[in-house]
This record gives structure tokens, C-alpha cells and sequence, in this order.
């Protein structure tokens, strides 16, 4: 089985006391997913990878991503504090790409245009809604199954947006209310879903498996139920622990449900005081970018954190000083294969 059939995940925004926004999310995946931390400046000229009719952009904004592979952005946060997230969602359906369709963009740069291009989710929900792209996906190397998304967005303000393809259309969900997204099934049914466990009420009985619903309900709760902290280390804390109940245990995969797969990595984003934080499974420690120590100015170079094989480098503290010079990392695309 190959590692991109095992994606599953969890997201969750906790909206604190004074203004805290506080964005967390795991990446779940059957394999080691090689991802590297990587900063990258404004100005940099990026296509959509989907061969002659791909949209082009530059970036507005710097950002500092988690990767995949180092061929596509996973997860990651600007410098205005816009956040994005790519989580596994089986149900998905593109529009089709061909001859007449709008501008092709590699499903493996979705969420890297949203941090280029925009400062808060309102902005950029302003923007998908026009549609200026077709997302352009392909199989899965090794199998006939295509590589199946959806992106999730929140920003400093506490606004969040789910947006999905649902039948070959777009389906945006935009609103401060839509703090959580798992996988499977789509998010209006994810939110059905949670009506009946909210009936129950979470101090009473909450479903504890691995499923994605299951997850969806106990992060649901809990990121509501924790206390809103006037100090902020606590209010992390508490995210922390949130995201982590969240997870599924190292070593467990379901080989007939493969949007169930351990959890491999967690990252919290500190909207407020603009701090990334990454928590390998594999190592002990937590670490952190502070976006405020970043160079991001056009022309600076792109930097890269190795994290290693199945992320077990080990890194404490503030980390922006110990990222090296590197080349950007090659979005995976149609490479030679050409719309229609």
C-alpha cells in the first residue's frame, strides 16, 4: 500500500481569552511522509505544475511550511498568520481538466497559493469563490487511486474556512463556528454527525476509536471545553493536549479503513504571538519557528530544517536560526502530461 492512501488527520482551532487564536492539527500516515520544515521568502515565481495551462503567480507573502515528501505543502503559516492545512478526504471529486477548464494548480501547491497570495481567510474565501484554478490531481505513484484532499484555512482573528470538491464542484465552508475537520465524511456530514454527540454531551459519553468521526467529536469538545486562559503557555498547553487525545496511537494502522494510520507529527500554530510550533512522535521534545525572527524579504533564500527519517532529529526551542540555505522544493505536478 502505498504511504498517500494512508492519510488521515485532525485540525482544530481553539479561539482563547485576549484575542488567542490557536490553530493545531496531526498528520496521520502509514509511512515515514519525509517531511522537512522550510521557510520560504516573498517574491518567489511559482506555476501550478499542471504542464502549458497552469496559472502562475508570485508570492505576496513569506511563509514557513511542513512538507510532504518535500513535493508538496502540507501545512504551514504566513507572515500575516494565515494558516493552511491539507487533510486526507477520500470522498473527493475535481472538476475535470481539460482543453476549455481554467488554469491548472497541482493539488500539491493548493495550500502553498493560499499562503502566497493572502493575509486572512476572508481574503482568500473571497478569492476560491471566483474559482481562478482548476485543482488538478493524479493517481496516487504505484496505484490507480487518485490523491484525494481538502484544505482547511484559520487566520488571527479566529476565522475558518473548510473548503472541499464535492461532485466535481467547490464547497466552502467560512465562519468562525467551524473549529474542527477530520477526514471522512464530508464536513456537513462530519457536522450532522456532531449534532448527536453534542446531544449527549461530551462530560457524559464521548466515542473514543481512531475513526475520523470519533475524532471529530472528542476535538469538538474538547477544544470548546478547556479552559480560556488569560496566560498564554497554558492556553498552549491546553491545545497541546487537545490535538495530542486527538491522535492515534504510534503504531496503529486499520488496513481495511486507510484513512486510519498512526500519527506521525503534530503542529500548533500560535496565531497571536506568531510562533510555529512541531512535535515529532519520535522524538521528545517540542520546537518552534518564531515567525518574528524570520527573514522573509524578497530575495532572501529559502531554508530548510531537516528533520530526518520519520522526523527524528532532534530540536529544542526556537529553531529559525538553525534552518540552512537550501534550493526550494519541486511541487509534484502533471510533469510532462498536458491538459486534455
Amino acid at each position: 500500500m502505498s504511504p498517500l492512501t494512508s492519510l488521515a488527520c485532525t485540525r482544530v482551532v481553539y479561539l482563547g481569552a485576549n484575542g488567542d487564536v490557536i490553530t493545531a492539527r496531526s498528520m496521520d500516515w502509514q509511512l515515514d511522509v519525509a517531511t522537512n520544515l522550510y521557510v520560504l521568502p516573498r517574491g518567489i515565481a511559482r506555476t501550478g505544475e499542471a504542464g502549458p495551462n497552469s496559472i502562475r503567480w508570485t508570492a505576496k507573502y513569506g511563509s514557513v511550511v511542513a512538507t510532504g515528501y518535500d513535493v508538496s505543502t502540507t501545512d504551514g503559516v504566513n507572515e500575516k498568520g494565515l494558516s493552511a492545512q491539507l487533510l486526507w478526504l477520500v470522498e473527493s471529486q475535481y472538476p475535470k481538466f481539460d482543453k476549455d477548464a481554467k488554469p491548472g494548480l497541482t493539488i500539491a501547491a493548493w495550500a502553498q497559493y493560499v499562503l502566497d497570495n493572502f493575509s486572512t481567510v476572508a481574503e482568500a474565501v473571497a478569492a476560491l469563490e471566483k474559482e481562478p484554478f482548476t485543482v488538478v490531481t493524479d493517481n496516487v505513484p504505484g496505484e490507480d487511486r487518485l490523491t484525494t484532499l481538502h484544505l482547511s484555512m484559520s487566520d488571527k482573528s479566529g476565522d475558518s474556512a473548510i473548503v472541499e470538491y464535492i461532485g466535481g464542484r467547490q464547497v466552502i465552508h467560512h465562519g468562525r463556528q467551524y473549529q474542527v475537520m477530520t477526514n471522512s465524511p464530508t464536513f456537513d456530514e462530519q457536522l450532522a454527525l456532531n449534532a448527536y454527540w453534542k446531544q449527549i454531551g461530551g462530560t457524559t459519553f464521548l466515542p473514543g476509536t481512531n475513526r475520523a468521526s470519533d475524532r471529530f467529536a472528542r476535538a469538538s469538545f474538547y477544544i470548546n471545553a478547556i479552559p480560556k486562559s488569560e496566560d498564554p503557555v497554558q492556553a498552549l498547553a491546553s491545545v497541546f493536549s487537545v490535538i495530542r487525545n486527538a491522535s492515534v496511537p504510534y503504531g496503529i494502522t486499520t488496513p481495511d479503513q486507510p484513512n486510519i494510520s498512526s500519527t506521525r507529527w503534530r503542529t500548533v500554530v500560535d496565531h497571536k504571538r506568531m510562533l510555529y510550533f512541531f512535535e515529532s512522535a519520535l522524538t521528545p521534545n517540542t520546537f518552534w519557528v518564531d515567525l518574528n525572527k524570520v527573514d522573509f524579504s524578497a530575495g532572501a533564500p529559502v531554508r530548510r530544517l531537516a528533520l530526518g527519517k520519520d522526523q527524528r532529529n532532534t530540536f529544542s526551542g526556537e529553531v529559525s536560526g538553525e534552518f540552512k540555505v537550501a534550493p526550494p522544493f519541486p511541487f509534484l505536478g502533471l510533469k510532462t502530461k498536458t491538459a486534455g
